[in-house]
């Protein structure tokens, strides 16, 4: 199996992607909004990438966080509230903000889980901080740590009830970037100290399955590389002071905080550490030149793989869609 999650171009796979996507055997694929254009539509594709490989549970990947960041839109998919509004009740009424985010989550996964969609990117660990790119902003689960766990956890375990991985991220924390890492490498200057406070909510949930690396650049750790190239941030914080043995993937290679060719960023983050490279743009060029850069996954994280979507195989959903969202929204009318 190789070390990587790819991105499609469209609708349907490609006669070109098909072939590719045989033989290359990636970890996974990662859905987009190019990809979401209606239910029964969403569910063919989803049903084709398990047919491919002749496995029920290849990780089949999205980023559905809510609010500004929703690959599947209305009105053909629900909107659902994001992450700020959760933050916002904790403030007034914690074991509410806990309930509804649990709830919020489970319906989330519900709907993913019709669609044929096993792990949801989400939910965001990074501790809001005033002055900071809004790149985080109203996705953050609060500026505590303590709060960013609770409400994290609940995420976890929402999804987790419907059958839906999560992925804890952007580790080891985006939320004092000053910039985006979309658009140029984010550069944090803070203490080790100060860098304690935005691992904390990572190290309380150290035991989530899966787990995505930023692409940001931490002075105090590695002042040359960003966290997902880098040896000393994955091994020795990531692995080591957080206690993260889940499967963590990088974020989007494409991304123009990585500099260099698609097999090199894609050979760099598994030397890093990562035990796949994400890449999502769905265009084959790219796709080739990421292979290239890669060999096959190790025996350390396939267990990591099959431990994570083992976690949810056992899953039996008792509540519907509709009663999670009326629980969620009686306990937001709060705020």
């Amino acid at each position: 199996m190789q070390p990587a999650i790819y991105g499609l171009a469209g609708e349907s796979l490609t006669a070109d992607e098909r072939d590719f996507f045989k033989d290359a055997d990636p970890a996974g694929y990662i859905l987009f909004r190019r990809n979401c254009v209606g239910a029964d539509q969403l569910r063919a594709l989803t049903d084709s990438l398990r047919a491919l490989h002749g496995r029920d549970d290849v990780p089949i990947l999205i980023d559905q966080e809510g609010g500004r960041v929703a690959r599947m839109q209305p009105p053909v998919w629900p909107q659902f509230p994001e992450a700020g509004r959760f933050a916002d009740l904790y403030a007034k009424a914690p074991i509410s903000a806990i309930e509804a985010a649990r709830a919020n989550a489970q319906a989330l996964a519900v709907m993913l889980k019709e669609a044929g969609i096993n792990v949801n990117c989400l939910p965001l660990l990074d501790v809001r901080q005033e002055g900071a790119h809004d790149i985080i902003g109203d996705r953050a689960l609060g500026a505590e740590p303590m709060q960013v766990a609770a409400l994290g956890r609940a995420v976890l375990e929402g999804m987790a009830a419907a059958g839906v991985v999560g992925v804890v991220k952007h580790m080891p924390g985006h939320g004092r970037s000053t910039s985006d890492s979309h658009v140029e490498p984010p550069v944090v200057n803070a203490s080790d100290e100060e860098l304690d406070l935005d691992i904390e909510p990572f190290r309380t949930l150290r035991n989530a399955p899966m787990g995505m690396t930023s692409h940001v650049v931490y002075t105090a750790w590695d002042a040359e590389r960003p966290a997902s190239l880098s040896p000393g941030v994955i091994g020795d914080i990531i692995r080591g002071r957080i206690g993260f043995d889940g499967f963590l993937m990088s974020d989007d290679l494409g991304m123009h905080a990585l500099t260099g060719g698609f097999d090199e960023r894609a050979q760099g983050v598994v030397a890093a550490g990562c035990d796949a490279a994400l890449h999502c743009s769905g265009d084959m060029a790219e796709m080739v030149a990421v292979a290239k850069g890669l060999g096959e996954m190790t025996d350390a994280a396939l267990k990591r793989l099959d431990r994570a979507m083992a976690s949810v195989a056992d899953a039996a959903q008792a509540a519907s869609y509709d009663e999670l969202a009326a629980k969620r929204d009686a306990l937001l009318a709060y705020v």
